[in-house]
């Protein structure tokens, strides 16, 4: 350990080390530091202030970039000079280092001049020529994706209605069940259809080349892509191969025996190749396109044989795998990175490693019968059970409530009839709590049942009896309703274990796991005592190969803090007392790390806590947590409340609008029909849009630093119930998304292009002009870590890029014209300059 603040040191101090002290002497204030002092341990800095003395260091051209990677690996002043300007001459020492304010512009020149120091030069970054925007071009793109919505809604509007004309017409169960059947199966094949057809007429073959957006081939671009993704297969079949059969009937070059568990779906399937008995895991993005300065890029992506992609890991544009390979989980490769045969890379960007994350033999035979076996079942359970459920269901519902049963009566006026929102209203009770009351029992006892079946650690293959069983578990246990009304308060440890997890001796905290909480089986799931989760971990218990699969324990140890975006594999090397900071990349090999911080991927230790981070320590035991705890529980029941009662209202509009669709059935009432059924699916966003604005009382949010049982966090806690990434998805790519994120709060320029990003605070949240936000990305304007919850304005300037799948953390500001590229996490407090180009986990200057 070093000296404390303040204690002078007789070792000779150099130039940079002198300007360092400075800076971080401003920062911490204080008059003066040592350069031996540590940033943590002795002057009690955090993460947050690091990052500013980084930014800070950055602006100034006499002096090395520091990253926060920089500033872990080497915890002092004298250790970070040194690892930055080994070379550097010494200068005589100073009896003290005062603190002074930061030269900037003409008095840092001079100061450099003064100070001998090595600059070294970086080389140029190639030009990048933004595309050219037009307003003009924005709103007829948005006009006419508009018209394409309204006209596909009209057409199942209108297919809906004739199918339960034609289906009620039947005599009996029995010839209800047969003509379910035959239309069904008519319509779902013709849906399925439609995304390749439109695919090969509006594009033809994928090729690599640039797209401008809101442009009319950008609008191509957008029906198909969004024809392709909202597929019935992919939600149905992803991970089998008739998910692989469908990407192949796009385009993609699949070889034989791939598997592939993630839904998100690639688009440019031309530019894709995968060759045979490889595996891609849940989570991974490939898409072979991206959003870069107002341009589509699109690009190949070539995977090759026996080729293993992790969980959550991302491929961009003109990336390769050779045979034999390995990507781990949370990594990626950047553009123009390629992994050579036989080796195995992880972290972000990925280098080399020696682990193996390929944990699963594949058997010898491909197991060719099985795979059709497989298929067939798959497709006998939607023609002959899933789709006759839905519309035999609907036909008997319509039936068995007599105003339904008259909605498709032309003489029937049920937009103004007081019986039609009576039963709308039962019907609404109905589907919100029945069906919850109904799905809290189902998934505390069948899939039970089904967890006999399968023993844990033992192979077993792959599109089998028991991969259909662990499959049917893991859909049936991981309904994310649950978490989301559960999640954030005391009673999701209940769930939890109501459904299969082992949270050993729960140490109650109201905030023990957020919202977002996945695993693959929750029986072999088990979490320590005092652990708190903040949201989107992912436990993977199990491990595929291209042939076979297995489940495993997995473990986290007691007194953990997890931030968000974590994927925990069996196996993980960490034990009691661990900070799992946010998209943090869990070690397989090494010894155990206990009462040590993770960061990065790969991932590298930092301090478990400082020194500021313990200011709520008191509230956290004793008879004060008990009281805080009480009133915490009682808002958070409201807060429940208050969820349910706004799902089930948002059910019940939406059911009205439906009905009263279906009754303009008929003549030139089908344009009518058509309009009610989409104000049906376009009155959601709205609905939520004035649900946000009322939680939060119609006033913005501000930065805050508390403890979790203020009451202020409780208030803002709430606000994470709203539903968000489902509905927004509809309007990815759209300006219709601008219009929803402005509504929600958002301060968001012009021509602003969203493919899929989330934001967690939206008034806290400054967007510029002609920003590109990727998908899969996200930006948390605030970390909750073990008690203690900060939160921070963060600000995306006018065209900056945030890379697919990169994370911007709070209190962050990007300069205009900035890129971060994929899979990138910007930690908080960061500052990156104009035209800057930054990634990594934990992103720094690329």
């Amino acid at each position: 350990m070093g000296s404390p603040a303040g204690a002078l040191t007789a070792d000779p101090v150099t130039g940079t080390e002198m300007i360092f002290a400075e800076v971080l002497a401003d920062l911490v204030h204080v008059e003066q530091v040592s350069v031996n002092s540590h940033f943590f341990d002795d002057l009690g800095a955090d993460s947050l202030v690091m990052a500013h003395f980084c930014a800070r260091v950055r602006k100034r051209p006499d002096l090395p970039s520091v990253s926060m990677k920089d500033i872990y690996r080497n915890p002092t002043l004298r250790s970070l000079a040194a690892a930055l300007a080994p070379a550097e001459p010494a200068v005589a020492a100073a009896p003290a280092v005062a603190a002074a304010p930061v030269p900037s512009g003409a008095d840092a020149r001079v100061g450099a001049a003064e100070m001998p120091t090595v600059v070294l030069a970086k080389p140029a970054a190639p030009a990048e020529v933004a595309a050219p925007t037009r307003t003009r071009e924005y709103i007829v793109c948005g006009a006419l994706q508009l018209l394409f919505f309204l006209g596909y809604a009209w057409v199942a509007a209108l297919v809906g209605a004739r199918a339960y004309e034609w289906i009620s017409a039947g005599s009996g169960l029995r010839d209800i069940y047969l003509r379910s059947v035959l239309f069904g199966g008519a319509g779902f094949t013709v849906v399925c259809a439609i995304p390749i057809l439109a695919k090969w007429l509006l594009i033809g073959r994928w090729k690599p080349r640039q797209i401008r957006i809101w442009s009319l081939a950008y609008l191509r671009f957008w029906i198909v892509r969004t024809l392709v993704r909202s597929n019935p297969l992919v939600f149905l079949t992803t991970g089998s191969p008739l998910y692989v059969l469908y990407l192949r009937t796009l385009g993609a070059k699949i070889g034989p025996g791939t598997v592939i568990f993630s839904h998100n779906v690639p688009v440019c399937t031309d530019l894709l190749t995968i060759g045979a008995d490889s595996v891609i895991r849940k989570d991974a993005f490939f898409g072979c396109y991206r959003a870069h300065k107002g341009w589509i890029q699109t690009g190949p992506v070539t995977v090759g044989r026996k080729v293993f992609i992790g969980e959550k890991s991302v491929l961009d544009i003109n990336t390769s795998m050779g045979d034999v390979t390995q990507l781990g989980h949370a990594s990626s490769l950047h553009s123009g990175q390629r992994v050579p045969v036989g080796e195995r890379w992880h972290g972000s960007p990925a280098q080399r490693t020696d682990l193996n994350y390929a944990r699963v033999t594949s058997a010898r035979r491909r197991g060719t019968l099985r795979r059709l076996r497989f298929s067939a079942v798959t497709l006998f359970y939607v023609f002959f059970l899933y789709l006759p459920l839905v519309e035999g269901g609907a036909f008997l519902l319509l039936t068995a409530v007599p105003a339904f049963g008259k909605v498709l009566d032309p003489n029937m006026d049920a937009i103004t009839s007081r019986k039609l929102y009576t039963d709308a209203l039962d019907l609404s009770f109905l589907l919100v709590f029945g069906l919850m009351l109904a799905g809290l029992i189902v998934v505390a006892t069948v899939p039970r049942l089904l967890n006999l079946f399968i023993k844990p650690c033992t192979v077993y293959p792959l599109y089998g009896f028991r991969d259909r069983i662990h499959r049917a578990v893991a859909r049936m246990t991981g309904v994310k309703f649950f978490t989301h009304l559960f999640g954030d308060s005391s009673f999701i440890v209940y769930y939890l274990r109501w459904i299969g997890y082992d949270l050993c001796e729960v140490e109650q905290t109201g905030s023990n796991f957020g919202t977002e909480v996945g695993h693959e089986t929750p029986y072999l799931s088990t979490i320590g005592s005092g652990t708190m989760v903040a949201d989107g971990l992912s436990l993977m218990n199990a491990d595929f190969s291209s042939t076979s699969f297995r489940v495993s324990p997995v473990s986290i140890g007691g007194h953990n803090f997890l931030g968000n975006n974590i994927a925990y594999p069996a196996g993980g090397r960490t034990g009691e007392n661990c900070l799992l900071a946010t998209k943090v990349m869990i070690p397989l090999d090494g010894k155990i790390r206990e009462g040590v911080g993770l960061l990065g991927s790969p991932p590298f230790e930092i301090p478990r806590s400082v020194e500021r981070d313990s200011r709520f320590d008191h509230l956290s035991t004793g008879d004060e947590l008990r009281r805080r705890l009480r009133a915490k529980n009682r808002y958070n029941l409201r807060t429940m409340g208050v969820f349910l009662l706004g799902r089930w209202l948002h059910i019940f509009l939406v059911t009205v609008l439906a009905l009263a669709a279906f009754d303009a059935y008929g003549g030139y009432g089908q344009i009518e029909m058509g309009a009610l059924f989409a104000l049906s699916v376009l009155i959601t966003p709205v609905y939520f849009v004035l649900v946000e604005r009322g939680m939060r009382g119609f006033r913005r949010l501000e930065p805050k630093y508390c403890s979790i049982y203020d009451p202020y966090f409780w208030r803002h806690e709430r606000l994470w119930k709203v539903p968000g990434e489902a509905y927004l998805k509809m309007f990815d790519g759209t300006p219709f998304k601008n219009l929803i994120w402005r509504g929600l709060g958002v301060k968001i320029g012009k021509r602003v292009f969203d493919d899929g990003c989330y934001l967690t605070e939206r008034t806290l949240t400054t967007i510029g002009d002609d920003v590109m936000l990727n998908a899969g990305s996200k930006v948390q304007c605030h970390s909750q870590e073990d008690g203690t919850f900060k939160s921070d304005r963060t600000t995306i300037g006018s065209g900056c890029t945030i890379g697919v799948g990169a994370m911007v953390h709070y209190g962050v500001t990007l300069g205009d014209r900035s890129v971060l590229l994929p899979d990138s996490f910007l930690m908080k407090g960061e500052e990156i300059p104009q035209h800057a180009r930054w990634g990594g986990n934990p992103a720094r200057e690329m």
